[in-house]
């Protein structure tokens, strides 16, 4: 029996490796977007102990320090929201790039299925052939 070869094999070697590279791509951009959620957090915190701080001072140059202050984290905060809006466009492209690849991936790997099972049938009805050839050549020697 001759074993199962897809003829399209190297065609879906090269989409899942498609399917790996888009899945890397994606996780980059997961990755990026987190950073910069961290980084938000990270500002809201400081947020918080900068109004802690202006309540608890009683110096006007520490309040208005802390204003200043307050003023390069809402700078900040806009910008890293400006960031993220674009880090979440980036990761619905990848997304996006990804569900093809998947798309593309499965189509061929449903097509590999169908053939190996053609395959199979075939040869389990060549095994059945050569065994009713071997019957009948025994009847007919008996």
């Amino acid at each position: 029996m001759k074993k199962f070869s897809f003829e399209l094999e190297k065609i879906l070697e090269f989409r899942n490796f498609e399917k790996q590279e888009a899945e890397a791509e994606l996780a980059k951009a997961l990755s990026k977007e987190t950073e910069i959620k961290n980084n938000l957090e990270m500002i809201a915190n400081q947020m918080i102990v900068s109004n802690q701080s202006v309540n608890k001072s009683s110096s006007f140059d520490d309040v208005i320090a802390q204003s200043r202050y307050k003023n390069l984290l809402n700078y900040q905060k806009d910008e890293l929201l400006k960031e993220l809006a674009q880090a979440n466009l980036v990761t619905e492209e990848k997304r996006s790039v990804l569900a093809e690849c998947m798309k593309k991936t499965v189509a061929l790997e449903k097509l590999k299925e169908k053939r190996k099972e053609e395959w199979k049938t075939a040869c389990d009805y060549e095994e059945a052939e050569e065994i009713d050839e071997a019957s009948n050549h025994l009847k007919s020697v008996n």
